[in-house]
């Protein structure tokens, strides 16, 4: 009886994907379009926006329609766009997401209403491990990937102790725990701050001083990034201990941080200098369409995002309905990621590369972030085996 049930529900829900398969691909992307960290959404958007340009604004011979929701960098906002997105607008697939928390929040009615959901930033160890899911795909990293390879590079630098700071929340605690997994020397404190609202890190400063620690390690996206080099620099630190960073020196917060960031090294999958013809042809092309600006790795992530939805749609010439074939389809990445190259772990993360990265003055005497070296190549999430998919 209950096999017979399940079946009939099945048979429901396949009709139903078929009745909604229309003229156009659907998709929902969830982002922060609204305070301090709007500007790290409107990069994602701008590269989303380029890639359908790129792909003729259609997938699998239909055009495509994107609704673009703000989760205000609040979990609950995102988790109701979220909702509204599948249940009410019927997207195909869902993508964006900055946060970890925001998308912690709302993974379970995606992956409960089987709507593809493609993370184009936030790599929560859950995601990757116990929650990882059919319907779940990152274009991203797991949170503790980045800051193990700065972890790593520190060790090969010979830095024998560190103090860690970093927000008190998911990505917050991954990206210590990362770089603590990996370095090989005493972490001799680490302090959590309130996220968002904090943008005073004086304390912290004084305390990571007063340890005696040989270098500092801290993470901290958006404005709070700006926030802390600056006073980090204005603390007379940099000449005292140096700082290794994830995620708190980009495209975005450089133009604010200036010379402070100098001299101050961070690790990432992408970096705008890659020598590949498809991140040449992204980066010319969105400097090109948004004068003045540089894409950052959010956008990076969001751009090829596109790209993997579109493999998908392709796939099944254009029939949502399949989804086990679109799910194939997915796990091969079978694009050209502005990255390079790259394959799946089973868990839906990517297994790639990571870089040194570099702050220097560019030909025309601005500052822009350089590849300096590979920290390590084809690493994997340390949270694979834990994902119950085969």
């Amino acid at each position: 009886m209950k096999k017979a049930f399940w079946l009939a529900g099945a048979t429901v829900f396949a009709l139903t994907q078929t009745a909604l398969a229309g003229d156009t691909i659907k998709i929902g992307f969830v982002s922060t379009f609204s305070g301090p960290t709007a500007v790290i959404g409107n990069d994602m958007r701008n590269s989303f926006e380029l890639a359908l340009d790129h792909l003729g604004r259609k997938m699998g011979g239909k055009p495509v329609e994107v609704i673009y929701e703000d989760d205000g960098q609040k979990p609950d906002v995102g988790k109701q766009k979220t909702e509204k997105l599948i249940q009410s607008d019927k997207v195909d697939f869902i993508a964006g997401y900055i946060w970890s928390n925001v998308l912690l929040a709302s993974l379970k009615t995606a992956v409960d209403s089987k709507t593809f959901l493609i993370s184009a930033n936030a790599g929560p160890s859950q995601l990757a491990g116990e929650l990882c899911s059919p319907y779940v795909f990152s274009t991203s990293w797991q949170n503790d990937q980045t800051p193990q390879a700065v972890g790593t590079y520190m060790n090969q630098k010979g830095v024998k102790s560190v103090f860690l700071i970093g927000p008190n929340y998911a990505a917050g605690k991954d990206m210590l725990a990362g770089v603590k997994s990996t370095f090989k020397g005493q972490v001799v404190g680490e302090e959590y701050t309130v996220w968002p609202s904090q943008l005073d890190f004086s304390a912290e400063l004084t305390k990571a001083k007063n340890s005696k620690a040989e270098s500092i390690f801290v993470f901290y996206p958006g404005a709070a990034g700006v926030q802390f080099l600056n006073q980090y620099a204005q603390a007379g630190l940099k000449q005292q201990i140096p700082l290794y960073t994830a995620f708190t020196i980009d495209e975005l917060s450089l133009p604010l941080q200036k010379e402070n960031a100098i001299g101050v090294p961070g690790a990432q999958q992408w970096v705008n200098d890659l020598p590949n013809a498809e991140n040449k042809k992204f980066v010319e092309d969105y400097r090109k369409k948004y004068t003045g600006l540089r894409p950052t790795f959010y956008g990076a992530q969001s751009y090829d995002a596109a790209n993997l939805i579109n493999s998908a749609v392709v796939a099944v010439k254009g029939d949502t309905s399949k989804k086990d074939e679109m799910k194939a389809a997915m796990e091969k990445a079978d694009f050209k990621s502005v990255r390079g190259p790259f394959k799946y772990g089973k868990n839906h993360i990517p297994i790639q590369n990571f870089y040194l990265q570099d702050v220097v003055k560019d030909a025309d005497g601005q500052l822009s972030l350089k590849t300096v070296a590979t920290i390590v190549k084809d690493d994997q999430d340390r949270f694979h085996d834990k994902c119950p998919m085969k």
